[in-house]
């Protein structure tokens, strides 16, 4: 076949790609046979939507893809698929190398060679998104995103709703599990948010995100994502690609017994908030998994981005932004709860009181910054001895400790310790009281109580040292 002629008949950007078959089942090379006038000039020609993005070179038919856009394992797959299966692929997506969005149309080519596929790549670039395609999905696929959406809007409970949405996708994809982990790139962090698993999934695969420095292989995913919009591993032959590609991901999953996986990025603002994985899934549903959340996984990213956002804005209610610890409006908080019952009463805890010595001269002498800094000081001597317990900002120079179910020894213990270390002047100074409650009494006479001995510890220490007193 004539495969120039062939592509020369479409007037979108289409070229025809050719895909090597092995005798083991694996793919060698894949090429640009042939292109389209379009499609060279996506290629050659920078004032073209897509050009700034591919390198700005000369089309020679028949060349590596690589040549032309970035090494891309889910594209790679997806093409073997089609020239050997026979299997037409759409998809309408947005994939981070480029900044338009990819209407394309992947379609199986007779090859009169058994061991080398062909197949047409059509594709249409917009700059923006265009939500009607969005929308072309089957009735069942459509469902699934409806039942998606309302599942997360319903519920008060937000990892409720990300647990029964991960389940879903568990039923949708026959997976053993499906995992929601929350990445933070800037801190080198990550953490599982909700996960659903199919009864009997073994023990390894259950505990697999839980392991040591596992963050280090999650900096690895985005690079073998290489810029597409999800990574599918369905077979033996997938997870060798990945071997070549990342080995160390590759053991690590054949480690704990995977032997395929779904993985597609929660992007949201141009920034990765996390990924949603499924392990093990039927491989026999591939085509409606990727065709679910691709969608799907939109409103989840929207979703973990609103409830970060009320995280912050929760912390930022209630912790003091000098010192790190609780603010005071976090400490009347807690307290209503536990007057109002909404917290359980404990029955034996104590509430300490302890202002801090000598920060208003400070400021006097030396500055605010150094009086900041003796605050932040506090805090952290607070937070040393009190490694166990609730700590709040009560005021400018008040701290407020509640120690639940702590004996009354080592309550004390600690307070002789805060006092000794006070009389230390190269140290930081706390005029403290306590009171101690051992059978569930009101917490505002504790406070009241715990309020009043600090006042008179205050006048021991200035009685005390004279000298230190406040001017």
């Amino acid at each position: 076949m004539n495969y120039q002629d062939f592509v020369n008949g479409f007037e979108l950007t289409t070229c025809i790609i050719s895909v090597r078959k092995f005798p083991d089942g694996g793919y060698g090379d894949i090429r640009i046979v042939a292109g389209n006038r379009p499609y060279i000039d996506s290629i050659e020609n920078p004032y073209n939507g897509a050009a700034a993005h591919m390198l700005n070179n000369k089309f020679i038919p028949n060349s590596p893809y690589e040549k032309y856009i970035p090494k891309d394992l889910n594209f790679e797959q997806t093409v073997f698929r089609c020239a050997f299966e026979k299997k037409p692929v759409h998809t309408y997506l947005k994939p981070d190398r480029f900044e338009c969005w990819l209407n394309q149309y992947i379609m199986p080519v007779e090859s009169d060679d058994p061991n080398i596929g062909y197949c047409s790549y059509t594709l249409d670039i917009t700059m923006d998104v265009n939500t009607e395609i969005m929308t072309h999905v089957s009735a069942s696929t459509a469902s699934s995103v409806l039942e998606t959406c309302i599942k997360l809007r319903g519920s008060n409970d937000f990892k409720s709703s990300i647990h029964d949405v991960l389940a879903d996708i568990c039923k949708l994809s026959g997976a053993n599990k499906c995992s929601l982990l929350l990445t933070d790139f800037r801190e080198e962090t990550c953490s599982v948010l909700a996960e659903a698993a199919r009864e009997g999934t073994a023990e390894a695969e259950m505990n697999y995100q839980m392991q040591d420095s596992f963050f280090e292989i999650v900096k690895t995913w985005n690079d073998t994502i290489a810029g597409s919009n999800c990574l599918i591993l369905q077979d033996k032959q997938d997870m060798n690609i990945l071997k070549s590609r990342n080995r160390i991901w590759h053991d690590s999953l054949v480690s704990a017994g995977v032997t395929s996986l779904v993985l597609f990025p929660l992007n949201y603002n141009n920034e990765t908030l996390g990924y949603i994985w499924a392990i093990n899934f039927d491989e026999s549903k591939a085509t409606k998994i990727k065709e679910t959340l691709e969608l799907t996984t939109y409103f989840i990213a929207s979703e973990v981005a609103n409830y970060q956002l009320l995280n912050r804005l929760k912390i930022m209610s209630s912790i003091d932004l000098l010192t790190g610890i609780y603010n005071r409006n976090a400490m009347n908080n807690r307290v209503n709860r536990l007057i109002s019952g909404t917290d359980p009463m404990p029955r034996s805890y104590s509430v300490v009181f302890a202002d801090l010595n000598g920060l208003k001269k400070l400021n006097d002498t030396e500055g605010h910054s150094a009086g900041d800094k003796l605050l932040q000081d506090a805090a952290e001597k607070l937070r040393d001895i009190f490694y166990d317990s609730e700590i709040y900002r009560a005021g400018g120079d008040e701290f407020m400790i509640i120690a639940v179910n702590i004996p009354e020894e080592l309550i004390e213990e600690r307070m002789k310790k805060l006092r000794k270390d006070s009389e230390d002047p190269n140290n930081v100074s706390f005029s403290v009281g306590v009171y101690y409650e051992k059978h569930g009494g009101d917490i505002r006479f504790a406070m009241r109580t715990a309020d009043e001995r600090m006042y008179v510890d205050k006048d021991r220490y200035y009685n005390k040292f004279p000298e230190r007193k406040r001017k």
